[in-house]
C-alpha cells in the first residue's frame, strides 16, 4: 500500500518557504540559506562544483593514493614522491598543493589508475614548480583526468621573493643563489613588503694573476698578484654574518630588485706572467676580469710585478692592486675604481731579490725583508653562503730566502728559491678571487711562471619564507 501527499508549498512557523513549487521549478530554501545534510548522509545527482573537502590534518610526505572528492597538501621538503590517483569515474575529482613552496626542489609526480590517460594522454604528470598546485576531474575514458585547475606560487600574492639562477641552497628562513660562472638572477614574484625586495649580495671579482723573474742582477723575485675587488651589502631582513666592508646602510650599495632578470658576470683570474727564456727582465702577470650583479661591480685584481724595473716590475692597479717585483718599489693601488666601502687594499712593493705581496680585502701586501718576499694581504670573511668564509686573499710574492704566504680568502703562495732553484707560484683558489703566488727565476733553462689567480663569485641571499 502506497500513500501520496500533494502540497504546492512547504512554509517555516514564519511564512518563509521551505520547499516551493513554480511551474516545474522545485526551490529548496529562501535566497542566503544553508541546506545541510545529516551527519552520516550523502547526495547523489546533484554533481559538483569542482571543490574538494582539503585534508588540512593529514599533510603528505610521501608516496600515497588519492581519493575521490578530497584535496591534499604535499610536503616534499623530505624528498621527491607520487600521489597515485583513485580509479576514474565520470565526477571524480582530486587536487594536491605545496605545502611550503618545495616542489622545485623535490617534484612531486602525479600518476593514474592503470592505463588510464591524463589531459588526453598517457602516463604520469610531474609538478616542480615553487608553490604550484593542480585539481583533476576524471571525465570520459578519451580524455581521462583533466586538469581544470593549474597554479603557480609566481602566480598569486606573497610576502617573499620568488627566484630562480644558480645553485640554489637554503639556511633558516633565507634562500642563497650562488653563481660561480656567468648565469641569470631572475625574479619571477616579488613580496608584498617592499622591506623583503631588498636582497644581500656578495661580489668578487677575479685575482689577479702573479708575476715571474729574471736571472739578471739577482732580479728572480715575482710579485704576487692583487685580490679581485670585495663588495657585499647586507639586508636587514636576511640574519647572518657580514663582513668588515658591508655596505649597509649606504643607499648606493643597498639592491632592491624587481621582478626581471638580473645578468650575472663572473670574472676570471689573470694568467700568472711566464718566462720563456734568456731575457733580461720578467714577466708580469696580468690583471683579473670583473664581476657583477644589477649596479655593483667587483673590480678584477691588479696584476703582480716581474721582478726588474718599470714597467715590467711594477704592480697592477685593481680591486686589490698587485706587488712590486724584486727591486721595484712600485706598488699597484687598490680601491681601484673607488667604492664605499674600498672593495680592495694596495700591494706591497720589492726588494733585493724578493717579490711583494699583492693585497687583499682587508689589508695591503705584506712587509718584504731583503731576500723575503712578502705574503698577500687578508681577505674578507662573511657567512652569507650559511658558513664563515674567506675571499678575496691577495697572492704571495716569490723570494730567495723565504715564499710569501698567500693571503687568508684564496691567496697563492710564492715561491722560494732555497735549494730547490726556480720555480711556479701558486694558483689563487677558484671562486674566491684570490691573487695568484710569485714565480722565482734564476737560471734560463728552467722556465717559470707566476700563479694564475682565482675566478671571482656571486652570491645573491633573501627572505624566502
Amino acid at each position: 500500500m502506497t500513500s501520496t501527499v500533494k502540497v504546492n508549498n512547504v512554509q517555516a512557523s514564519d511564512g518563509g518557504n521551505i520547499i516551493n513549487q513554480c511551474g516545474t521549478n522545485i526551490t529548496i530554501g529562501a535566497s542566503g540559506d544553508t541546506i545541510a545534510l545529516a551527519s552520516g548522509a550523502s547526495q547523489t545527482g546533484f554533481g559538483r562544483t569542482g571543490t574538494v573537502d582539503w585534508q588540512t590534518g593529514d599533510i603528505k610526505t610521501a608516496t600515497f593514493t588519492a581519493v575521490s572528492g578530497e584535496g591534499y597538501f604535499c610536503n616534499t621538503a623530505g624528498g621527491a614522491f607520487e600521489v597515485d590517483l583513485p580509479a576514474g569515474s565520470a565526477g571524480a575529482i582530486v587536487s594536491v598543493q605545496d605545502y611550503n613552496n618545495t616542489f622545485d626542489t623535490y617534484s612531486l609526480t602525479i600518476d593514474p589508475n592503470g592505463s588510464e590517460k591524463i589531459n588526453g594522454g598517457e602516463g604520469s604528470i610531474v609538478l616542480n614548480s615553487e608553490g604550484e598546485g593542480v585539481t583533476l576531474v576524471y571525465i570520459d575514458s578519451t580524455v581521462g583526468w583533466r586538469s581544470i585547475q593549474d597554479s603557480a606560487f609566481s602566480d598569486v600574492g606573497s610576502d617573499y621573493i620568488s627566484a630562480t639562477g644558480g645553485t640554489i641552497t637554503t639556511s633558516g628562513n633565507d634562500k642563497i643563489h650562488t653563481f660561480t660562472g656567468p648565469g641569470t638572477f631572475t625574479v619571477a614574484n616579488l613580496a608584498v613588503t617592499p622591506a623583503n625586495n631588498e636582497v644581500s649580495y656578495m661580489v668578487v671579482g677575479g685575482g689577479g694573476g702573479a708575476g715571474t723573474g729574471n736571472n739578471t742582477n739577482n732580479l728572480e723575485g715575482g710579485a704576487g698578484g692583487g685580490a679581485g675587488g670585495f663588495r657585499e651589502t647586507k639586508s636587514p631582513v636576511t640574519p647572518y654574518t657580514a663582513s668588515p666592508l658591508d655596505g649597509q646602510p649606504s643607499a648606493p650599495n643597498r639592491i632592491t630588485v624587481t621582478a626581471t632578470a638580473f645578468p650575472i658576470t663572473v670574472g676570471s683570474g689573470g694568467a700568472g706572467g711566464a718566462q720563456t727564456g734568456p731575457f733580461t727582465t720578467g714577466f708580469p702577470g696580468t690583471v683579473g676580469s670583473n664581476s657583477s650583479f644589477s649596479t655593483i661591480t667587483g673590480a678584477g685584481g691588479g696584476k703582480g710585478g716581474a721582478g726588474g724595473p718599470s714597467p715590467e716590475g711594477a704592480g697592477g692597479d685593481g680591486g686589490s692592486g698587485g706587488g712590486g717585483g724584486a727591486n721595484n718599489g712600485c706598488v699597484g693601488s687598490g680601491n681601484t675604481p673607488p667604492t664605499t666601502p674600498a672593495q680592495g687594499s694596495n700591494g706591497s712593493a720589492g726588494t733585493t731579490s724578493a717579490g711583494g705581496g699583492g693585497g687583499g680585502a682587508t689589508a695591503a701586501g705584506g712587509p718584504v725583508t731583503a731576500n723575503n718576499a712578502a705574503d698577500g694581504g687578508a681577505g674578507a670573511t662573511t657567512s652569507i653562503n650559511a658558513t664563515p668564509t674567506a675571499y678575496a686573499g691577495g697572492g704571495g710574492g716569490a723570494g730567495e730566502t723565504t715564499k710569501g704566504c698567500g693571503g687568508a680568502g684564496g691567496g697563492g703562495a710564492g715561491y722560494t728559491n732555497g735549494s730547490n732553484g726556480p720555480g711556479s707560484g701558486v694558483a689563487g683558489t677558484v671562486n674566491t678571487g684570490g691573487g695568484g703566488g710569485g714565480a722565482f727565476s734564476n737560471n734560463n733553462s728552467n722556465p717559470t711562471t707566476g700563479g694564475t689567480g682565482g675566478s671571482g663569485v656571486v652570491i645573491i641571499r633573501y627572505k624566502y619564507q
